[in-house]
């Protein structure tokens, strides 16, 4: 059986989980659940990263210890992802000690592979990025709470795998997506590559995982939040699970931790000996008015704001239905609504509701046989049977909006052929061919539904009910006539924008 392991970034607990988080979240748990609909056997990690001095700064905002921090945000992210439907294999926690004595062993090993030395460094730090940077770096003004600090630490022989890095991206067109992103990282890469600090002295940062050769330090809280990659699917505890699960088929990155990901984590993962990921796919930023969501800019928006009001779904349909994978997306509560009216009020409920509304009136409430199939409705049968097939290869390309799209097209073509045939007229005069319209709507309804499910599971899996459908696959003629079709209200009532913006505040 065919596998995938994706995985999300880790996410740092200075502060509650916003819509960039649930971006990212919803996007694996939308490539997990697509892969199980093909036949795959999957495994999705997701967690937080517990570590570092942004933790124990936020930490020590509120009073608390880091980990008492930590225990008290990291229901917060559960929580949402309870709320977003968000099926995830794996949940890792980096303060756990399963996690804590692997990143130890992979100390260990690459210092064993002497791919790890002391020495004494004086240079610009940033306080908010963890790291020190290039003096080119600090004269762009780029970066926030800079200090020169001089002091022993451990380094990692990054520049070592320099080449061998290059010549990876560029015989693996597909291990950067979008290609942009690895066109920038091998621009990077043609000026030498430092060595990558990877300790700090335990008199200046205390909260983060000791350094096995060196008790006065800890590890660089990235050394640490990458190896959960491998720690989570059994490297160094379960030899079975490990070779079952790597390498991962993707990492889900924001574009903004590309350089850690794909630089830091590749020579690492070199040093050891391992395989790489199949692909690190980084994506864009949800914008608000063409500025990053940020915390200390104030515009975050709280995804729960929406998913009380409106349901999950919606969110998640929303989310998948706006960015395209790659680029940057602009979040506004009125396209959220016209979103939500156009392709789920007016096209996908209007559908079902058309649909079950004509069974019940003149059908008696059950499915009607499909009857002998004219030119129209084989065509229809065609692009029913085709849909799963092109949702596949464009999930596969990380084209995940478009897929959305064709679904919704497809719901649209069956929208213009109810309006063609006009089933409520055909009743009166050939019940036959209305029962024949009827049952190809209803059939062409039920295979798009089961595409959207990954992206809609809750609305999706009440369509099915409601058609007698559940368990069915996306293959035509798997809808029974005779079934009985089970009464709802609206699933996608329309929303009226003042309300919105209402809710939102």
């Amino acid at each position: 059986m065919p596998k995938f392991f994706v995985t999300t970034p880790i996410y740092y607990v200075n502060d509650a989980p916003h819509i960039g988080h649930a971006y990212t979240t919803i996007l694996a748990d939308v490539l997990a659940r697509f892969h199980r609909i093909a036949g795959d056997e999957v495994f999705f990690l997701t967690g937080l990263d517990e570590h570092g001095q942004k933790v124990k700064q936020a930490a020590q905002k509120r009073g608390l210890k880091p980990q008492a921090h930590c225990d008290d945000l990291a229901p917060r992210f559960l929580n949402l992802w309870q709320k977003l439907d968000i099926r995830f294999d794996d949940f890792i926690r980096t303060t756990e000690e399963r996690h804590k004595k692997i990143v130890q062993l992979v100390l260990q090993k690459v210092h064993d592979a002497g791919d790890i030395y002391v020495d004494e460094y004086e240079g610009w730090y940033s306080v908010a990025e963890e790291r020190f940077i290039s003096q080119s770096e600090y004269t762009s003004g780029q970066f926030r709470d800079v200090k020169k600090l001089k002091e022993k630490n451990y380094f990692f022989k990054m520049g070592k795998y320099q080449q061998q890095l290059i010549d990876y991206l560029e015989s693996h067109p597909d291990f950067i997506e979008p290609e942009h992103r690895k066109n920038e990282m091998l621009g990077f890469l043609r000026q030498p590559l430092s060595d990558l600090c990877i300790s700090r002295p335990k008199a200046r940062m205390d909260w983060g995982i000791e350094i096995p050769f060196d008790r006065d330090y800890v590890t660089y809280v990235w050394f640490d939040a990458l190896v959960n990659y491998i720690s989570v699917p059994g490297y160094g505890s379960d030899d079975a699970k490990f070779k079952k699960w790597w390498p991962a088929q993707v990492h889900l990155i924001g574009k903004d931790i590309l350089t850690t990901h794909s630089i830091y984590w590749t020579t690492i993962l070199f040093s050891l000996g391992l395989s790489l990921p199949k692909t690190i796919f980084a994506h864009g930023w949800w914008l608000i008015g063409q500025t990053k969501m940020s915390k200390s800019l104030g515009n975050v928006v709280n995804p729960l704001d929406l998913i009380d009001q409106y349901g999950a779904d919606a969110v998640r349909y929303y989310l998948m239905r706006e960015m395209v994978l790659g680029s940057d997306a602009n979040f506004t509560l009125d396209s959220f609504n016209k979103c939500f009216n156009s392709d789920l009020a007016n096209d996908f409920g209007n559908l079902l509701n058309r649909v079950s509304g004509l069974i019940a009136k003149n059908h008696g409430g059950r499915i009607p046989g499909a009857g002998l199939l004219t030119a129209v409705e084989e065509d229809i049968k065609k692009q029913a049977n085709a849909l799963p097939g092109k949702v596949k290869d464009l999930v596969n390309a990380f084209e995940v909006q478009e897929a959305v799209v064709a679904v919704i097209e497809f719901v649209r073509v069956l929208n213009k052929y109810m309006e063609a045939q006009a089933p409520w007229k055909l009743a009166r005069t050939d019940m036959k061919a209305a029962e024949r319209v009827l049952y190809t709507a209803a059939e062409g309804l039920r295979i798009a539904s089961i595409m959207l499910a990954p992206v809609m599971p809750q609305k999706i899996a009440t369509v099915l009910d409601i058609l007698g459908a559940v368990g069915s696959k996306p293959v035509w003629g798997q809808l029974k006539a005779g079934t009985a079709l089970k009464t709802h209200p609206p699933l996608f009532p329309r929303i009226e924008l003042d309300d919105l913006k209402k809710s939102s505040v």
